[in-house]
């Protein structure tokens, strides 16, 4: 998100960052120099928040919102009734609607469209018939080339080791416990490889306790959060994505824009990102026994490890840059001003 506002704004438009005070994101939205507002929104339902923002909305004449979550459209949306010709629009990075009817009214009464990043989150969506054809946009991430990553030397800490490296939240999304479960699977046929998650979250005591309940202590390694996780993927000999669900998995772009061969649960975007025994592989979510033996077979095959590597970089570099998606929100954005003038 933040490099999408830093590059429209680079393009000449003015953009507004807004989040909690204490959000992880507002701030790094400060550090790349972009105008930051704070507002707090913390439930379903907050009038002074809606009244505060539709002031704001007004007063900066904005035109276009896009709102991330879905308690921001029921806040921040409903503000933006009260002021004229503003686009309001839904960010949905992952799969955030069910079928419930408070998401039908939000979703049809307080957005003029949905941006996501994955065409099957769009199919998802159309198949609940409540959206008229062109409502869900799809707009695939792009990132940055990283040509100049220096990778992290591993073999200080483990010797002879091969790093299996993932990286995201500890929540229940990520599939983490199904990573472990093939990490015990694994210690008892090799004693070669070490598994190192980089990431933060509600889960980490509970899966510390796995660890120890799994006797992985030697070989399972939780790193915390991590600024820059660049040089830790470059430096690993295998990337994993054990998720449960995701959007387009940025992780598994940022793995393929390093080079490294990965492995990923078949879950939304990640067949749009990933071709299967090409650039990597990909496996059902929540089978630990099949992660397992994906990693064993291909741990060890180099010349794999390495064709998969570079066919996932070049795949990257033709389909998902950065230049490309600032050009598709820039234009996507505009329809819907244009739009929202014309109506």
């Amino acid at each position: 998100m933040i490099t999408a506002a830093k590059g429209l704004r680079d393009r000449g438009h003015e953009i507004i960052v807004a989040g909690k005070s204490n959000a992880r994101f507002a701030t790094a939205a400060e550090k790349a120099g972009l105008r930051t507002e704070y507002f707090n929104i913390r439930g379903d339902f907050g009038p002074i928040n809606t009244i505060k923002i539709a002031q704001f909305l007004k007063k900066e004449r904005i035109e276009i919102l896009i709102c991330n979550l879905n308690k921001d459209v029921r806040v921040a949306g409903l503000g933006a009734k009260f002021v004229e010709n503003i686009a309001v629009i839904a960010r949905h990075g992952v799969l955030l609607s069910g079928k419930k009817w408070k998401h039908k009214v939000t979703l049809t009464k307080l957005l003029d469209g949905i941006l996501t990043n994955a065409e099957n989150i769009k199919q998802t969506y159309q198949s609940y018939s409540w959206f008229k054809s062109d409502f869900v946009h799809v707009v695939y991430n792009g990132i940055e080339k990283k040509s100049q990553v220096s990778p992290f030397d591993f073999s200080r800490q483990f010797p002879n080791k091969k790093i299996i490296f993932s990286a995201g939240r500890l929540v229940e999304q990520k599939g983490y416990e199904y990573l472990l479960d093939a990490a015990a699977i694994l210690k008892d046929r090799r004693d070669d490889l070490v598994f190192i998650v980089a990431g933060e979250g509600r889960l980490e005591n509970k899966l510390k306790r796995q660890v120890e309940e799994l006797d992985l202590q030697d070989s399972f390694y939780f790193w915390g959060y991590m600024v820059n996780v660049d040089p830790y993927i470059k430096g690993c000999t295998l990337f994993v994505l054990p998720s449960l669900f995701e959007g387009m998995p940025n992780a598994v772009m940022e793995a393929m824009a390093l080079g490294k061969a990965v492995i990923a649960t078949d879950v939304n975007g990640v067949n749009e990102l990933v071709e299967n025994k090409k650039t990597g592989i990909i496996i059902p979510p929540k089978d630990s026994q099949k992660l397992a033996v994906e990693i064993d077979m291909l741990i060890d095959n180099t010349m794999l490890l390495e064709s998969y590597g570079k066919k996932g970089l070049q795949r990257v570099e033709e389909n998902f840059t950065i230049p490309v998606m600032i050009k598709n929100l820039e234009e996507y954005f505009q329809a819907k001003i244009d739009e929202k003038k014309r109506n």
